[in-house]
């Protein structure tokens, strides 16, 4: 099989932004006549034309454009699997860590501390790194974390492995002088019209970068939002929460790469597993009461 070097991708990826040799060997911080060569030489290693040439332009044949998509993705898991390398083999003076993402408040109310706890005791644990922030997703898609704990169906797993924790009703988070603040209970038809953060569905408001600001945002009147059950007690005296009945439940999942072979990562999906079992026992033994 001919073998496509990640120069030489990142080199037609740069044309393939810009169109244009001159600015993209500029990118690249090279002479224009090596790069043009570069390509020469990878489209004789595919055996197919990547762009078409004229003495006023470029533009993609339909063979370049699937290089465009395809390989920025090769080029992006290849970088993601050098960072998890390093991190895991303990590059630099850190040693052998684990970094899990998840967004503030995101660990399903309070179940990370029972998954960490029996972590610890694995003998093929290694020191845990927390990343917060919304994009937990893209974290650990782009190498930055080992696993993360995401929402279903909020986040997108696409070729990710997951391990289901728990399912939790939702929330209405709302200003506590709102109109439905004093509701025992909300529907989604009850929110049609009320500003929602971007990203966040229908009638979308104001964009929220973190948890801080969107909480901000909320208690200005400016969005309400539809969050997780668990969230409840993370909330400023100044927001109300009203469960929403029609919503559908959220799945806290751990999600890692469906090609890590990681001891540490497995020990942790183990551990996850096992304190997610726990604390399903324990909730079911207190309802029969």
């Amino acid at each position: 099989m001919d073998v496509v070097e990640t120069r030489e991708l990142a080199y037609f990826l740069a044309v393939a932004r810009e169109l244009h040799f001159g600015r993209a060997a500029e990118r690249l911080g090279i002479a224009q006549p090596p790069l043009s060569r570069a390509i020469a030489r990878l489209e004789r290693r595919l055996g197919v034309a990547l762009l078409e040439r004229t003495s006023r332009s470029v533009a993609l044949t339909p063979a370049g454009e699937t290089l465009r998509d395809e390989g920025a993705a090769a080029l992006d898991a290849v970088a993601a699997a050098v960072r998890r390398t390093r991190r895991a083999g303990g590059a630099g003076d850190a040693g052998p860590r684990l970094v899990l993402a998840m967004k503030p408040g995101g660990d399903g109310g309070g179940l990370l501390p029972a998954i960490l706890a029996a972590y610890e005791r694995d003998p093929d644990a290694v020191p845990v790194e927390m990343l917060f922030g919304y994009g937990a997703d893209r974290a650990l898609r782009d190498g930055r974390a080992d696993a993360a704990l995401l929402y279903l169906p909020r986040h997108d797993v696409t070729g990710l492995a997951t391990e289901e924790l728990m399912r939790e009703p939702q929330i209405a988070v709302l200003p506590r002088g709102h109109r439905l603040a004093g509701r025992a209970e909300v529907s989604m038809a009850d929110l049609d019209g009320e500003p929602r953060p971007r990203g966040r569905g229908p009638g979308e408001g104001p964009g929220a970068g973190d948890g801080g600001q969107l909480m901000q945002l909320i208690a200005l009147g400016r969005a309400v939002a539809v969050l997780p059950a668990s969230m409840r007690g993370l909330l400023r005296d100044d927001l109300a929460a009203v469960p929403v009945r029609d919503a559908p439940p959220t799945t806290l999942v751990l999600a890692w790469p469906e090609a890590s072979r990681s001891r540490a990562l497995a020990a942790f999906v183990r551990s996850a597993a096992d304190a997610a079992a726990r604390a399903a026992a324990v909730e079911g033994r207190e309802a029969l009461r």
